[in-house]
């Protein structure tokens, strides 16, 4: 019983918030054919296309970050996308964006045969692994990246890029060097970084 399709189903899902794929409940013992039957039973929660949710398995605030990001696993089941943009701010709470959708960004050559869910805003960029971290179940672009991505955009008003950098650095999650290299990479930025200067220095 140890070693059981539930047990290990149950600790796919708890990495994941209660969240799995087809492909991952295949790949511990249970019949694809099957599916349906735990749906019925009340066992499973069909969230999405291949999808599911463990019925009892406690809900969270980070779900839909969680459902989305199984959403976009590629056909060999490996994750593709990450958050970024207004929804990097948003899930590290450093400004007061409210972004209306989940901006995620996917590799250039990322392709699904179904519609774009439309709560989602894709941005297509061959990330490397530095650019991001895992978080509950889920991926997120850097602080460093997300100001990168923010800034290069131009699409957030400049009061609430000031407000994430000045979140992210008091944190601890910007360092100086940091700073330089989003200088240096969209100069342009520079005003968000000397203004927290004078904001810091002593009367």
């Amino acid at each position: 019983m140890n070693n059981s399709p539930e047990k290990r189903l149950f600790e796919t899902a708890s990495a994941q918030q209660g969240y799995f794929t087809a492909r991952q409940a295949i790949a511990v013992g249970y019949r694809i054919n099957n599916h349906t039957y735990h749906v019925k039973q009340g066992n499973w929660i069909r969230e999405h296309r291949g999808i599911y949710r463990l019925s009892n398995f406690p809900m969270g605030p980070d779900d839909q970050y969680v459902l989305w990001t199984l959403w976009s696993c590629n056909q060999k089941g490996e994750l593709q996308g990450v958050y970024s943009f207004d929804t990097a701010l948003s899930i590290y709470d450093v400004s007061d964006v409210m972004p209306a959708k989940l901006h995620m960004t996917v590799p250039k050559k990322f392709r699904r045969n179904s519609e774009i869910p439309s709560v989602l805003v894709l941005h297509r960029e061959d990330l490397d692994q530095r650019d991001f971290q895992t978080m509950r179940g889920f991926r997120v672009t850097t602080p460093l990246r997300t100001i990168l991505d923010i800034t290069a955009a131009g699409l957030i008003e400049d009061h609430l890029i000031q407000q994430a950098v000045t979140e992210f650095m008091h944190r601890g999650l910007l360092t100086r060097k940091d700073a330089l290299s989003i200088v240096d990479r969209v100069p342009g930025t520079a005003k968000f970084f000397i203004e927290r200067g004078r904001k810091e220095r002593p009367a």
